[in-house]
């Protein structure tokens, strides 16, 4: 659905995943998807140095439908099981990405991290109203059995995410029409994943110092 769809269950997947295979496979499918998470960043990265919003149009229309049928991993399964709301979300990046190669719009291209964002809010949002939440999806992956407590605490970070993509989305749009092209690029495709590794760091440390100490303590009361 998105170049990035931030979860820190993927350890928590890695048991409901097949093993990797070995040798020469193994390898290409390591650095495969090493290659898909680190292409979006480094395409905002790289895109004002390009000077062409017709070809990084062009590669983000690629890298969007390359992430949803090439990837593995927990994220990838996630994204071979789309919903509606999921398909209206990659058919708006879609159009985005197109409308930046038809136009070749720097506009269209600064305004498309900010789109992102909006997608990422709207997929992850619309599982808080009908469930059950993203993060409780993708930590399904690996656990089928949940607990209540382990349920409240995926939807809580699930709201967690949606406050962070709606925060992110609305500064990465003032970059885009405030800041330089040099200035844009940096924060959207390094600065705002800094930001991602740090509220993944802070949900882990969290769970592990909060969360699984008190569901021990309640298991056994």
């Amino acid at each position: 659905m998105t170049h990035a769809v931030p979860s820190d269950v993927e350890e928590t997947a890695a048991a409901a995943t097949p093993s990797a295979p070995s040798g020469a496979r193994g390898w290409l499918r390591g650095i495969v998807q090493i290659a898909l998470k680190l292409a979006y960043p480094a395409l905002i990265l790289l895109a004002w140095r390009w000077d062409s919003p017709r070809f990084i149009g062009c590669l983000l229309f690629a890298l969007l439908w390359l992430q949803r049928w090439a990837g593995s991993g927990v994220v990838a399964t996630s994204l071979r099981r789309l919903t509606a709301v999921d398909w209206w979300v990659a058919a708006l990046l879609s159009c985005a990405s197109a409308a930046i190669v038809v136009t070749n719009s720097e506009l269209l291209l600064r305004l498309y991290p900010s789109l992102v964002n909006l997608g990422l809010l709207v997929a992850f949002g619309a599982t808080l109203v009908r469930g059950p939440s993203m993060i409780e999806k993708f930590a399904r992956l690996g656990t089928r059995e949940l607990t209540e407590g382990a349920i409240r605490h995926t939807r809580r970070v699930t709201q967690i995410w949606c406050a962070f993509f709606a925060l992110n989305g609305a500064f990465s749009a003032y970059t885009a029409f405030c800041w330089s092209g040099d200035a844009w690029s940096l924060y959207n495709g390094a600065i705002a994943y800094g930001l991602i590794g740090v509220l993944l760091v802070g949900e882990i440390i969290w769970r592990y110092l909060v969360v699984l100490p008190r569901a021990a303590r309640t298991e056994r009361a």
